[in-house]
């Protein structure tokens, strides 16, 4: 089954008649914690309503932009002020994308001029899935790479940990980019496991951003 982010139906035409409305959704950043700028061009752009997110993106919980994609129906089409404002990562943003489309929804970067209600946006979009799936083989085969170099050193006996060394790295690598999910699915296995070792992960990032002074 080939995966989502390289679905050839990203390419597949929106619904023929796009009569909902254009939704809103804006977000802080670390930087700039002033949403003015973002809504401003939101209404100027049409949209019936915005949702607004006021924590910053380092948060993974964000209330309103569920709310947003509980609010649209098939046609409506959400509109965000930068690309960075919905997804913290391309594999986010690819995911994100092609769960609107399987909706019926739409989708518009005002910054980057990308619509996937146009031919050229759905084409840039195919370009970007093919790229985020790249990354994701990379990552894998570097995990990969990891563990065989692990059993290679005589590693055995007992059941192989869900989570191991090598894959608490590759996530802790992961950590400042990207969403539980999307690190979930990088690294190869599930939201709870990220979770149960959430500690352990946050402690090689920290690790890592000391190392890297």
């Amino acid at each position: 089954m080939a995966s989502k982010t390289t679905d050839p139906s990203i390419l597949e035409a929106e619904p023929a008649v796009l009569t909902g409305a254009l939704i809103g959704y804006a977000r802080v950043s670390t930087r700039d914690q002033n949403l003015d700028r973002q809504t401003d061009a939101l209404a100027e752009a049409g949209c019936l309503r915005v949702f607004a997110d006021k924590k910053s993106g380092k948060s993974a919980k964000r209330p309103e932009l569920e709310k947003a994609l509980d609010f649209m129906r098939p046609g409506d089409t959400l509109v965000v002020a930068s690309l960075d404002r919905l997804s913290r990562s391309l594999q986010d943003l690819i995911s994100m994308v092609a769960e609107l489309r399987e909706r019926g929804v739409g989708f518009q970067s005002l910054h980057e001029q990308l619509d996937t209600t146009t031919p050229g946006g759905r084409l840039i979009f195919h370009v970007f899935a093919a790229l985020a799936e790249f990354i994701r083989e990379l990552i894998v085969e570097g995990t990969r790479e990891g563990l065989d170099a692990a059993r290679a050193r005589g590693r055995v006996g007992g059941r192989p940990p869900v989570m191991t060394p090598e894959k608490i790295a590759a996530a802790a690598s992961l950590l400042s980019d990207n969403s539980v999910s999307a690190i979930a699915r990088m690294v190869g296995v599930s939201r709870g496991t990220i979770y149960t070792h959430m500690d352990a992960i946050t402690a090689a990032a920290k690790d890592n951003r000391e190392t890297d002074k």
